[in-house]
């Protein structure tokens, strides 16, 4: 890795050329390369922490001058507990990840001594452009070095320090390893990313990491392939014979485990047949626990009811805006989802699908109920990245999937989807080897005719 301040096309022409040095590297070189990041770190772990300290030091006046997100305040802090060792254990989770490269997919007999094959490769040279996540870099570097993709990184100001301490470790560990120094860039220039973003010729994909502001502003901006997701305005749906324990449990670490995060839930929909077997013992967790709950008129009913007075005085009423907003705090809107008089079972599921379809920022959502056949419809009628039944969604993330750890999660419905891991870092390439043949050998009355008979993998 190297902090520079070149200009945006020599930074990108120096990662494109590194990049198909890094795309050759045997996996026990990738391997030893995240190895020796990991034994940098833990040995810079008190600089480290000193850094991101100093950064939180000025972001907490940041906020407190209105400058700052309290959501974006904690996505800084490195000292979060689990967070450090989580970053660390990422990166031997990606190295003890089988090698995504030179996979074979698909392999076609085209005709005698005539092979098509598939084979996975790297994209090439990735742009991530991310606010506040100091862990970002070590998630990137490990994830990009192992699918062998150069990566460029370009954080934020917020955590400058931070960014450093940590550049500056894995820069002294890849000087003894075989990846090319270009291979990872930190841009450390001012007011850069137009320029980054004007490389199409050099740069093959952009990930931006941050408010739905930056993302907004990065694919309005380039030419260039965008991975990622502007909000995560997620959703769970209570069906009417849901487990009224799991209901709160999963409610509870959806909303509160980590209320920052872009999986949290922010719209909870709940069956009419629901209001008064699941929703007091949820919404009274909730209260207590400290988050505002934005009700529609039946849920606020229902709860007034059965509540006792010093928490229904809580209870506010929910407005349109409530559910299109990702409130990235503990905030919950609750809507009702009412059936028409004598209408089946599915009329209810059907009308939460279409409600999350139109609100939803196609993150994650989830169902629950007892029902295969509901959870299975819901998920199949869902058009998001992930559909979940019967558990948290704070579950859609990297880590916890087994990808190591992520460079994101992906709402676009090309290439890939949901939390991108190594696999979602590669493409692949055909190769066709012969004996000489030529396309006029083939079609037409008299030239020779296709086998196309598929093959095995070995």
């Amino acid at each position: 890795m190297s902090l520079t301040d070149s200009s945006p096309a020599q930074i990108a022409n120096a990662a494109s050329v590194a990049s198909r040095n890094l795309a050759i590297l045997p996996r026990a070189d990738r391997n030893d390369a995240l190895d020796a990041i990991h034994q940098s770190l833990l040995q810079a772990k008190e600089s480290i922490l000193n850094a991101n300290a100093r950064d939180l030091s000025l972001a907490i006046k940041a906020a407190e001058d209105g400058q700052l997100s309290q959501s974006v305040l904690k996505r800084l802090d490195l000292g979060r507990p689990g967070k450090w060792e989580d970053m660390l254990q990422g990166i031997l989770d990606v190295r003890d990840l089988e090698d995504p490269l030179g996979k074979v997919t698909l392999k076609t007999l085209l005709d005698d001594g005539l092979i098509l094959e598939r084979i996975a490769c790297p994209i090439g040279v990735l742009l991530i452009i991310f606010e506040a996540r100091p862990e970002v870099i070590a998630n990137i570097a490990a994830l990009a070095i192992k699918s062998g993709n150069a990566a460029i990184l370009k954080g934020g100001k917020e955590s400058t320090a931070s960014f450093h301490a940590i550049s500056s470790a894995i820069s002294a560990a890849l000087t003894t390893t075989a990846v090319p120094n270009a291979a990872i860039q930190l841009v450390t220039t001012r007011d850069v990313i137009a320029s980054l973003l004007e490389c199409d010729k050099h740069i093959d994909l952009v990930i931006p990491r941050g408010s739905n502001e930056l993302v907004r502003y990065v694919k309005a901006s380039t030419r260039i392939p965008v991975l990622g997701h502007a909000d995560g305005l997620c959703h769970i749906y209570i069906h009417a014979d849901a487990d009224p324990e799991s209901c709160v449990r999963i409610l509870l670490d959806s909303k509160l485990g980590y209320p920052a995060a872009c999986n949290s839930v922010e719209t909870l929909l709940i069956h009419q047949e629901a209001l008064e077997s699941h929703l007091p013992t949820i919404a009274s967790q909730l209260l207590e626990k400290g988050c505002s709950l934005r009700c529609d008129s039946a849920s606020k009913d229902s709860l007034l009811s059965s509540l006792p007075a010093d928490k229904s005085a809580l209870l506010q009423d929910a407005v349109e805006e409530d559910y299109d907003t990702e409130f990235l705090s503990p905030i919950l809107a609750i809507k009702t989802v009412t059936a028409p008089d004598n209408a089946d079972d599915g009329m209810a599921l059907s009308l939460a699908v279409a409600h999350i379809n139109a609100h939803s920022s196609h993150h994650t959502d989830a169902i629950l109920t007892s029902s295969a056949s509901v959870a299975r419809q819901f998920q199949a009628s869902v058009d998001s990245a992930c559909v979940f039944w019967n558990t948290s969604t704070r579950m859609a993330d990297g880590m916890r999937f087994g990808f190591g750890t992520e460079v994101g999660i992906s709402t676009n419905k090309i290439h890939a989807r949901g939390p991108v891991g190594l696999e979602g870092l590669c493409i692949y390439k055909y190769a066709v080897s012969g004996c000489g043949q030529v396309a006029t050998d083939y079609g037409g009355s008299t030239g020779k005719k296709w086998k196309h008979e598929r093959l095995g993998i070995d």
